[in-house]
C-alpha cells in the first residue's frame, strides 16, 4: 500500500476502530434498536465458538433465537455452545463441524442444511489470517480459501434457503455504549446476510490476477485486508449479491479494533501494543447485532458497509481503491469456476 494510505488509515484506526472510537459513536446509538425478542428466528454465525461471532451468538439466543454455530474445532465449540445455552437459558443452539478452508466440506454441510432447515440471517464471522503462504489438501491458498472461497460458497449455496423466508439478511459481523446486552422487548421478523470485514479493505485494491498470492510476495496481514471486504473481494461480493437478489438484505461490517482470540493470535504485536486501548469482544458485536437484529438496519439499502451502526465509504479519502465492472465480473466468474469444481 501507499505511505499516503497507510498513514490515513492508521490515523482513522486511532480515532474511530478503538475502544474510544466506540464510546464516542455509541452516543448517538438509538438503544430500543435492539429490544427485540425473535422467537422462531434461525440464525447461522460461522466462527461463533470466540470473539465477536460468540458474544453475537449469545446475544441472539438470550432474545429467543434459534442459533446454529459453523466451527471448525469440535472441543472449543462444543465448550462455546455450552456456555451460551447455560448464560442464555435457550436450548436452541446447535453446532456443526466445518472447515471453511474446505470447498467440498461446505458443499456437503449446504446441501445437508438445506434439506433440514430454515434460515433467516447468515452471519459471515469467521476469517483467517495465516502469516506465511500456506496451501490446503485442494492446492488454494489457506486465506484465499477461507475468506473469500469459502463464503462465496456458503452464501450462495445458501440464498435458496434465505430467500423462501420474510426479510432474510446475508452479513459478514445493546442499546448500551458498555455492552451488548439484552434487555425488555418486542418481537421481530425478517430475513438477512452479513459479512464481518477488515479495516485494512480501506488499503487495498481488488486484484483479481493474483486472488492467491501466487505473484507477489506473501504478506499476512495484506492478504487479509484483500481477503475481508467488499469491493476487495468481500465487499465486492456483497454488493453483487444485494444487486442480484433484492429479497435478501446483505450487509458488510467493520467491528473496529477489538481484543479477540483472534487478534491476541495471528496479530501478537498489534495486540501488545494496543491492547487497553482494543474494544471489548461486546463492543466489536455491535454493529453486527444490530444488522440482524433491528428493523432499523432493514430500512438501510442492501449492500451497505457499516461501522458503528452508520453506513460509510468503503474508500480513504483522496484514496480510492475502487474497481472496475470488468474486474468484479472477473472475481465472480473466477469464484463460481472455482465452485463449481468442489461441488
Amino acid at each position: 500500500m501507499s505511505l499516503y494510505r497507510s498513514v490515513v488509515w492508521f490515523a482513522k484506526g486511532l480515532r474511530e476502530y478503538t475502544k474510544s472510537g466506540y464510546e464516542s459513536a455509541c452516543k448517538d446509538f438509538v438503544p430500543h434498536d435492539l429490544e427485540v425478542q425473535i422467537p422462531g428466528r434461525v440464525f447461522l454465525v460461522t466462527g461463533g465458538n470466540s470473539g465477536i461471532g460468540k458474544a453475537t451468538a449469545l446475544e441472539i439466543a438470550k432474545r429467543g433465537g434459534t442459533v446454529h454455530l459453523v466451527c471448525r474445532d469440535q472441543a472449543p465449540a462444543e465448550d462455546a455452545r455450552g456456555e451460551i445455552i447455560r448464560e442464555s437459558g435457550n436450548q436452541n443452539i446447535f453446532l456443526h463441524i466445518v472447515d471453511l478452508s474446505d470447498p467440498k466440506k461446505i458443499w456437503k454441510f449446504v446441501e445437508n442444511f438445506k434439506q433440514e432447515h430454515k434460515l433467516h440471517v447468515l452471519i459471515n464471522n469467521a476469517g483467517c489470517m495465516v502469516n506465511k503462504r500456506e496451501l490446503t489438501e485442494d492446492g488454494l491458498e489457506k486465506n484465499f480459501a477461507a475468506n473469500t472461497l469459502g463464503v462465496y460458497i456458503l452464501t450462495t449455496g445458501l440464498i435458496p434457503v434465505l430467500e423462501k423466508e420474510h426479510d432474510p439478511r446475508v452479513q459478514k459481523g445493546l442499546g448500551s455504549c458498555s455492552s451488548v446486552q439484552g434487555l425488555g422487548m418486542r418481537s421481530v421478523s425478517w430475513s438477512i446476510q452479513i459479512t464481518v470485514s477488515s479495516g485494512g479493505m480501506l488499503v487495498q485494491k481488488l486484484n483479481t490476477n493474483d486472488l492467491q498470492s501466487e505473484r507477489t510476495p506473501f504478506d499476512g496481514t495484506m492478504v487479509y485486508a484483500q481477503n475481508k471486504v467488499s469491493e476487495r473481494q468481500q465487499v465486492v461480493l456483497t454488493e453483487r449479491w444485494a444487486q442480484g437478489h433484492p429479497a435478501i438484505h446483505f450487509s458488510s461490517m467493520h467491528p473496529g479494533w477489538a481484543d479477540t482470540p483472534g487478534v491476541r493470535q495471528a496479530m501478537p504485536g498489534f495486540h501488545a501494543r494496543f491492547g487497553d486501548r482494543l474494544r471489548s469482544e461486546a463492543q466489536g458485536a455491535d454493529t453486527m447485532l444490530w444488522l440482524a437484529l433491528s428493523s432499523a438496519a432493514a430500512a438501510q439499502p442492501s449492500g451497505r458497509f457499516f461501522q458503528d451502526r452508520k453506513p460509510v465509504s468503503t474508500h480513504l479519502p483522496l484514496a480510492t481503491a475502487s474497481s472496475s465492472p470488468a474486474e468484479e465480473e472477473k472475481l465472480i466468474e473466477i469464484l463460481e469456476q472455482l465452485a463449481q469444481t468442489f461441488k
